[in-house]
């Protein structure tokens, strides 16, 4: 009975170890969902905080991008309408010059009424339209009487300039119409270059926030996703919990009764067997059967024959039971003195049985252990190889990890220092492009300074000299002695068609550097524009790649623990394997080594049992 009962127990206990383990690895996992989950939650609420704040951030960008377009609109329209109106001005200003620059000196003839009414609507209009003219009062005094005169009709349509006075007023409202449309066309590169970069800062606030809009937005939607997961996790758990903890409770319940029950049966077995012991010890004594034989006439006269075959059979079991160390074949050889033949014979027949069980059961359990020894090795070699392939992929992805974390370090510092590099630039190219401000400034106003200096002499060269001609002509020669000598005749410079091209010269250099810093500022504008536009390009790249080994390194987070978690399930079950494995060689150890041995020892002994019960049967054997 006890052993068929091991196989039972072994695997009794197995289940309740493993169980019990489930357990508890259950109440591990759900204390670590539990912090997981509110971890998680906590993650979620603040991500979805930084959302919220980042959006009201683009927001206030875009509405500030919004409002410096609109000023620059409205600023570039005002330039627009300024610039064209200076324009006109500045070239009806030029045409005035040019015609009252025609016939100004003293023999100047008189200008068709048509002309000056021109000259003088023209004025009027660029007055009106500007009235910053740079005019002193008196100046002005003499346009309004000049435009007076010109347009008023009881004039008798002719008009003659007094010194010039007029030719140099409309000059210097020329003079100062081009010196505001040079001011307001620099405001204007100003206000756009301001603009630009404006426009230049929130686009990358812009973008930059809504990056990572997009990035928190992903990670809490990867974050809530893994928080529904876990909530389910904990609620797949807490009911396997409940059904591995109902089970062990039935099991543990189940094999308390069993136990009370194997002990109460193995306790009145033996006591059975001490009963019945001491009983037939009883028996057996000399007191006894002289007893029976004077009680019950046992003694009566038995046949030679009869004495002769207990005799056989009772030394055939003394032998067997000396041989094997059996007292119950002892037992039973003395019994065959006292007891009739039938009752021997049943008594063998019995034990015969008995035997014959026993050999039956020791081969099942002897197969039993060799089954589960084979299995256990089997399982022990798997969890083995599980447990070496689980190390493996361990430690490759701690490699990977450890390789990912340095690479987003490294990515990190790139993109701060492509940020750095940015910012550098921006600042380079600022100092550049006021630099070319400067360069082209200087250059104008060098142009404007010669072209002044080019209009004087071209102003004075361009004329015929003429007034000395005119005046000896209209003098008649008087009567008496002639006139002193008069001076030569007066001719012009010949050097001043070298001076006058040199000016050219200078201005035409001056124009050339002009346009040189022109085109070096829009290659230095394209290479600086290139320059950001790549290393936005480079830094979004960077960023995308950044992402990505982020989601690797989480995804190799979470692998990392599943796999570090099947370790040491695999550690447990090569525990428990080693456990069950310990408990079946305390259990088939000695039946093992012992089992050829107590197999032919009990052959033998069925041997013996069956020769004595043929021998009582009237079967003789061949004296040795």
């Amino acid at each position: 009975m006890r052993r068929s009962m091991i196989p039972w127990r072994v695997g009794v206990k197995q289940t309740i170890r493993k169980k019990t383990k489930a357990i508890a690895d259950a109440e591990t996992t759900l204390e670590n969902l539990a912090v997981n989950i509110e971890e998680m939650t906590a993650f979620s609420a603040k991500l979805g905080t930084e959302i919220k704040n980042l959006e009201k951030e683009v927001g206030k960008n875009q509405a500030a991008l919004d409002k410096a377009t609109e000023i620059r609109m409205k600023q570039q329209g005002d330039f627009n309408g300024e610039e064209k109106d200076l324009l006109g001005s500045i070239s009806a200003l030029k045409g005035a010059v040019t015609v009252l620059g025609k016939h100004n000196g003293a023999s100047l003839l008189q200008l068709p009424a048509d002309h000056l009414k021109g000259i003088a609507a023209g004025v009027k209009k660029a007055m009106d339209t500007h009235p910053d003219t740079g005019l002193t009062l008196a100046q002005t005094q003499v346009m309004a009487s000049f435009i007076q005169q010109s347009q008023d009709p009881s004039s008798d349509g002719s008009y003659a300039p007094a010194s010039g006075q007029i030719f140099g007023i409309l000059n210097q409202m020329k003079e100062t119409f081009e010196t505001n449309l040079a001011a307001t066309q620099k405001d204007e590169n100003a206000n756009t270059q301001l603009y630009e970069e404006v426009k230049a800062a929130k686009d990358a606030e812009i973008q930059a926030g809504q990056k990572q809009i997009d990035v928190k937005t992903e990670q809490r939607a990867t974050t809530d996703e893994k928080n529904a997961e876990a909530k389910q996790n904990v609620k797949d758990t807490k009911a396997n919990l409940a059904a591995d903890e109902e089970f062990l409770a039935m099991l543990k319940e189940t094999c308390a009764k069993m136990d009370a029950e194997w002990e109460a049966r193995t306790k009145t077995r033996t006591m059975e067997m001490e009963a019945c012991s001491k009983a037939l010890a009883v028996l057996s004594s000399d007191e006894a059967h002289d007893m029976f034989t004077k009680t019950f006439n046992f003694m009566q006269t038995r046949s030679k024959t009869s004495s002769l075959r207990r005799a056989r059979a009772a030394e055939v079991l003394r032998a067997a039971a000396k041989k094997s160390s059996n007292p119950r074949l002892s037992m039973l050889a003395n019994n065959i003195k006292l007891d009739a033949f039938e009752k021997v014979k049943k008594a063998i027949s019995d034990m015969v049985s008995a035997l014959t069980t026993e050999k039956a059961d020791e081969i099942k359990h002897k197969d039993f252990c060799v089954e589960e020894f084979n299995t256990n090795q089997l399982a022990t070699e798997k969890k083995t190889r599980e447990k070496d392939d689980l190390d493996t992929k361990i430690a490759d992805l701690e490699q990977t990890i450890k390789t990912l974390t340095d690479d987003l370090e490294s990515l990190k510092a790139q993109i701060k220092e492509m940020a750095v590099q940015m910012v550098r630039a921006g600042e380079d190219r600022e100092k550049e492009n006021k630099d070319f401000q400067m360069t082209v400034a200087d250059q104008r106003a060098t142009q404007k300074l010669l072209n002044a200096a080019l209009e004087i002499l071209k102003g004075f060269y361009g004329k015929k000299n003429e007034t000395f001609k005119d005046v000896a002509l209209a003098q008649q020669e008087p009567a008496g002695p002639p006139p002193p000598a008069g001076f030569k005749d007066y001719s012009k410079n010949k050097q001043a068609g070298g001076v006058q091209g040199m000016i050219k010269s200078i201005i035409d250099d001056a124009k050339a550097m002009e346009n040189e810093a022109i085109v070096g500022e829009e290659d230095a504008q394209k290479a600086y524009e290139d320059f950001i536009k790549e290393s936005n390009t480079s830094t979004k790249e960077k960023e995308l790649e950044s992402t990505n080994k982020m989601a690797e390194k989480a995804k190799s987070d979470q692998v990392l623990v599943e796999s570090t978690e099947a370790r040491d399930a695999a550690i447990g079950e090569l525990e428990t394997l080693s456990e069950a494995n310990a408990a079946l060689h305390q259990s088939c150890d000695f039946i093992m080594k012992n089992f050829e041995l107590r197999q032919s020892a009990r052959d033998e002994e069925i041997q013996a049992l069956n020769q004595a019960t043929a021998i009582l049967s009237g079967a003789k054997f061949d004296e040795e």
